[in-house]
């Protein structure tokens, strides 16, 4: 908003400088490079209030500040999310280049095989069933060596199944649901999320007040600027009477010509101000029309005065308790502090539970299209190269910067306090000086003109007269919207310029 304070501020001053460095072929240039603009006029009265009111509804900076709200409010929900349970689905297709396929037995019958003999013949498995154990061999546990004794039942396959243990073209599905159950780096995390949610609650809030204050910075400027329009306007008046009587003195012979052109210097002079306080009305509508989003087709009527408290020697401490800026600083730190802490629960483990359901277009071994399973696992994170470390040096230093970044925002409020009221004192000075000014150059230019009339002063003292008033007035006008935004100066030091729709 300093830039449009500066915009006003050489309006103001360009209505102020001294007329005799502004030729006549000026003026005629400027009537014609930019009649829209100062033809621009009439409409709707937009109070301050109303202007207000309409920032805060329609403010485009505004409304991105509030989405970012919106979007910082989901933090906590996304931290939930992670705790809540995860479910996935997974699909795939595969083409192999053969299908394998092995046989197995399905069942087997018991036969006495006495009929080939009860020896056991090394060369004729088909004759017994095996040597007796041999204790000398030690444990039963090799082929050579089984357990018990030799019989004549043997073991004969009474079916057999054929198991394909990979298709040529193979699909398969699962389903995962994981939950976790302790997950303690997650515990600050919720804390973390409101921090975060009220840091941008406050951001919002100090971006509202910010904005609110240049719609009334613009709004006073523009009334000053309307008056500017209306002192031009009275001063064009007077040099127009001035011409015409110039003009009746010239034909007349009482007095040269160059008292006539004199006169019509001054008149063009005068229309040259007039235009460009027109478009410097305009051009200030327009900067205001932007920031509440609408047409400039309105005018701005004259708002009452700033109201400061009683007693200002309190401000300094108000502006610790209300600045915007002091409580988003506040909660950085917070923020800060809360973060390096957070660091520690990395070093805890974690617990998760799951189940899986899987099922595919071959059966395998479990002779089933379908399958599932639940696992409950912890996980430790007992060396991660020094990351955490790392975090941990990192977010001290954080807290260091939030906490020098708090005092530096306090020590700004005493600052800016201390500033502004030094500052409202001097325009206060400035505008009853002003007053006093333009109250002389009015007595001036009526007595100016009284001898004018009664044919003791000339044109030149004429002219100087009405110059030093235009001056006077353009300067009150001036020192009135410098004291105005000197008093909104103090409010928004202090923390009290908070306008409630």
């Amino acid at each position: 908003m300093n830039t449009v304070t500066l915009l006003l501020a050489f309006a103001l001053a360009a209505q102020a400088a001294p007329a005799q460095q502004r030729p006549p072929a000026a003026a005629d240039k400027a009537e014609v490079s930019v009649p829209s603009l100062a033809a621009e006029s009439g409409g709707p009265l937009l109070s301050l209030e109303q202007a207000l009111k309409e920032a805060q509804e329609k403010n485009l900076d505004l409304k991105q500040a509030q989405a970012k709200l919106t979007q910082a409010s989901l933090g906590w929900r996304k931290v939930l999310a992670q705790y809540l349970p995860q479910v996935s689905a997974a699909g795939s297709y595969t083409h192999n280049d053969v299908e394998q396929k092995f046989t197995l037995p399905s069942g087997y019958w018991m036969r006495d095989m006495s009929m080939y003999g009860s020896a056991w013949d090394r060369n004729d498995p088909t004759k017994g069933n095996g040597p007796d154990w041999n204790p000398a061999k030690g444990s039963p546990s090799i082929p050579d060596n089984p357990p018990g004794t030799a019989s004549n039942i043997l073991m004969v396959p009474s079916g057999f199944e054929t198991l394909t243990i990979q298709k040529e073209n193979q699909f398969g599905g699962q389903i995962s649901l994981q939950q976790a159950l302790i997950v303690p780096a997650l515990w600050p995390a919720f804390g973390l999320a409101d921090l975060g949610e009220q840091l941008a609650t406050q951001s919002v809030e100090m971006a509202r007040r910010e904005i609110l204050f240049g719609v009334a910075q613009l709004y006073y400027g523009s009334v000053g600027l309307k008056q500017v329009i209306d002192v031009q306007q009275r001063l064009l008046q007077n040099q127009l009477d001035h011409e015409k009587d110039a003009k009746v003195r010239v034909d007349a012979g009482a007095m040269p010509k160059i008292v006539l052109i004199r006169a019509q210097i001054d008149r063009a002079r005068a229309e040259q101000d007039l235009l460009r306080a027109k478009v410097s009305y305009a051009s200030a509508k327009v900067a205001l029309s932007t920031l509440l989003d609408r047409e400039s087709n309105f005018e701005v009527a004259q708002p009452e005065e700033p109201t400061l408290p009683a007693d200002l020697s309190g401000l300094e401490g108000a502006a610790l308790r209300d600045r915007p800026d002091i409580a988003v600083a506040q909660t950085g730190r917070e923020l800060a502090d809360k973060s390096h802490g957070a660091v520690y629960y990395q070093y805890l483990p974690n617990l998760l539970a799951k189940g899986t359901v899987q099922a595919a277009n071959i059966k395998g071994f479990s002779n089933s299209y379908a399958a599932w399973a639940v696992s409950v696992m912890i996980s430790w994170t007992l060396w991660d190269g020094g990351l955490r470390e790392v975090s941990l040096k990192e977010n001290a230093s954080k807290v260091i910067e939030a906490d020098a970044a708090l005092r530096s925002a306090q020590n700004k409020a005493r600052d800016d306090v201390k500033r502004a009221l030094m500052d409202l004192e001097m325009a206060r000075a400035n505008l009853s000086k002003a007053e006093e000014q333009r109250k002389l150059a009015r007595e001036n230019e009526q007595l100016v003109n009284v001898n004018y009339q009664a044919g003791v002063a000339t044109q030149i003292e004429v002219s100087d007269a009405n110059t030093a008033l235009a001056a006077a007035e353009l300067g009150y006008i001036g020192e009135t919207l410098n004291s105005q935004m000197s008093a909104l100066k103090v409010l928004k030091a202090a923390g009290a310029f908070n306008p409630k729709f």
